[in-house]
Parts: C-alpha cells; sequence; structure tokens
C-alpha cells in the first residue's frame, strides 16, 4: 500500500529509489534519522515502513504532540514527519518546542490541510518544509531527504506563499538582539563575496541543490557557506536568514 494516494511503486523502483537514498545519506555520514508524528495508527505506520524500506532509520514514532515531544528528545532525530492536527498538543506547538530547544532539528510537515494559514503558522514556528498528504510516496522520499540537507521543501504552489511572507515579516519593524540606534550596520559581520552570493539566492527562494547548480559548487559547500553565515550573523535558522537578507535588499536583481 502507498500511503500517499500515488500509484503503487513496482519493487524494481522502491529499489532505484532506495539506493538513491542510501546513496544520500552515505555522503551525510550514515543513514537519516526520521520520526514520524501523526494520530492516525495505519497512516502513521505506513509512512514508518516506506522511510524504512528506503534506508532512512526510523528512530520513534509518536500518536500525540505531548507524547511527540517526549520521545523526540529522547530519539534526537535529524528530521520530524509532523502532522499539525493532533491530541493533547497542536503541531505547531511541537514544532516550535522541539525547534527551541534543538535549532539544528529539520521539521517536515505532512498535512491534509493546504490552508495558507496552516502553512504559514507552521513555517514560523520552525518547520523547514510543508508537503501535503496527497503527495506520491516517492515525493515524501524526496523530501524528506531534502530535508534532511535543510532544504525548503513545499507542495507546489505553497513556496511562492512562504517567500511572500517572508517579504512582508520583512518589511515590519524587528529590531535585532543587541541593536541599537545606530549601531546596527557598522556592527554588521562582514560577509565573504561568495557567502553574499549564496544569501542573495537563498533571498530569491532558491533551494540549496539550485544555488549549487547556478553557482557550478557542491550541495555540501552550499550548506556550509549557509552555516557560516548563519553563525556570523547570530541566526538561528532559514527563515531568519531571509528575513534578514530581504532587509536588506539582497532579494532584487
Amino acid at each position: 500500500m502507498t500511503p500517499m494516494g500515488g500509484q503503487p511503486e513496482t519493487s524494481g523502483q522502491r529499489e532505484t529509489g532506495a539506493h538513491r537514498e542510501a546513496a544520500a545519506q552515505r555522503d551525510q555520514g550514515g543513514p537519516v534519522k526520521v520520526m514520524v508524528v501523526d494520530d492516525h495508527p495505519m497512516w502513521r505506520d505506513a509512512v514508518a515502513r516506506d522511510l524504512t524500506e528506503s534506508g532512512f532509520e526510523v528512530v520513534a514514532t509518536a500518536g500525540d504532540g505531548e507524547q511527540a515531544v517526549r520521545r523526540a528528545r529522547a530519539a534526537a532525530p535529524d528530521v520530524l514527519v509532523l502532522d499539525l492536527n493532533l491530541p493533547a498538543k497542536p503541531g505547531v506547538q511541537v514544532c516550535k518546542e522541539l525547534v527551541a530547544a534543538d535549532p539544528a532539528l529539520r521539521v517536515l510537515v505532512l498535512s491534509a490541510s493546504g490552508e495558507h494559514a496552516d502553512v504559514l503558522e507552521a513555517v514560523k514556528s520552525g518547520a523547514t518544509g510543508y508537503l501535503l498528504k496527497s503527495a506520491s510516496t516517492e515525493e515524501l522520499l524526496d523530501a524528506v531527504r531534502r530535508t534532511a540537507v535543510g532544504d525548503p521543501v513545499f507542495t507546489p504552489g505553497l513556496a511562492g506563499l512562504v517567500l511572500g511572507e517572508y517579504r512582508r515579516l520583512a518589511a515590519e519593524p524587528a529590531p535585532a538582539p543587541g541593536s541599537g540606534a545606530g549601531s546596527d550596520e557598522p556592527k554588521a559581520p562582514r560577509l565573504t563575496e561568495r557567502e553574499t552570493e549564496v544569501l542573495r539566492l537563498v533571498a530569491k527562494g532558491l533551494s540549496y541543490k539550485q544555488i549549487a547548480e547556478r553557482l557550478v559548487i557542491s550541495h555540501r559547500t552550499v550548506q556550509n557557506h549557509v552555516q557560516n553565515t548563519l553563525g556570523k550573523l547570530q541566526l538561528h535558522n532559514r527563515v531568519e536568514l531571509v528575513r534578514y537578507a530581504i532587509e536588506r535588499g539582497l532579494d532584487g536583481d
């Protein structure tokens, strides 16, 4: 059974996908650790099974929000595949608490809702990506792989919505830590030319893979530049990074 509502995969297709995933995971130094949170047992088990068969390491599952927070803290997954509609504690609160405790955690929301308000709330709570449950199994596997390396993954049509929200947030006053009148710009950290170039493309909504192709560099090199930039700017995630870039007009041509 394919849980995502797409066509059933043949054994050959599944094997090819598994090999692709295994190769990607080896490049990252080992299997990607994933936790699946959904209040529907059959759906949760099916997603966990598909991930396991494709080479991911499913370290935990949970059926409600309170359970998800406890188990995620104990299991320390790399990627949290999270439904929003959970008993005990809503998914956005789970995301907010876990990302606050561990900014390195990547959260991929897997939801039946495509409502704009739900998408934006999830992103603001710290989600890296947002995928609808109508996606195929292969799309889910690819989304988890990309989420693990920091790429923003959104169901087609939602990426533009999120970038528009970044722009709206950037237009609002938001004092940075330690900033004061006339003190922000003089103390702005110095980025290298390449870091600035990568930051500009991040602000335009490009994925790490697209940036790597545009600049003819490796995916890992893009990741390193982003991590270095986050450290220099004392930012915690891609949402803050995009906001910083847009505030400085780096999203323009």
